[in-house]
């Protein structure tokens, strides 16, 4: 993995004022957060990929087609069905036929990886608190609200 402060994304726009220069800040703390989420994980064997799989797999509460998960995962069936062989390998889910359906197989979770999503969740937790730890409880809250307007193009 990458340490937080390795920032290889390089979005061209690396000066400190002018065009592109709030973009490319905010790409880059993204990067360096997304890589302190992975590397909280890692001791685990899991990814940020894996981990969303299993959240989604626990909040459905039920084993979910991979049709379904790949719409929820904002991706295409194929990442899905890579992820699912690694999680299955890995003893995390199983494969089992939808009795509703012959056609589609659906993801479910095992023990262990309902056990594992757990640890994932209190790994994520404890990240990001040290991530933001900087930043005072009020400030977090303003950022929270800014990133909705941006995410919202509002």
């Amino acid at each position: 993995m990458h340490g937080a402060g390795d920032l290889r994304y390089d979005t061209g726009m690396n000066e400190t004022a002018g065009p592109g220069a709030l973009t490319a800040e905010v790409m880059k703390t993204l990067h360096a957060l997304s890589s302190r989420m992975e590397e909280a994980l890692e001791p685990l064997g899991l990814s940020l990929a894996k981990f969303g799989v299993l959240s989604k797999l626990v909040s459905a509460g039920e084993p979910l087609p991979l049709s379904t998960l790949a719409e929820r995962q904002a991706c295409v069936r194929s990442n899905i069905t890579q992820l699912v062989d690694r999680l299955e390998s890995d003893g995390l889910v199983r494969r089992a036929d939808d009795p509703h359906d012959r056609r589609s197989i659906r993801a479910e979770l095992t023990a262990e990886g309902r056990a594992r999503h757990a640890a994932g969740r209190r790994a994520l937790e404890k990240a990001e608190k040290e991530a933001f730890a900087p930043i005072p409880p009020a400030r977090r809250e303003q950022l929270v609200e800014m990133l909705q307007v941006l995410r919202a193009g509002r």
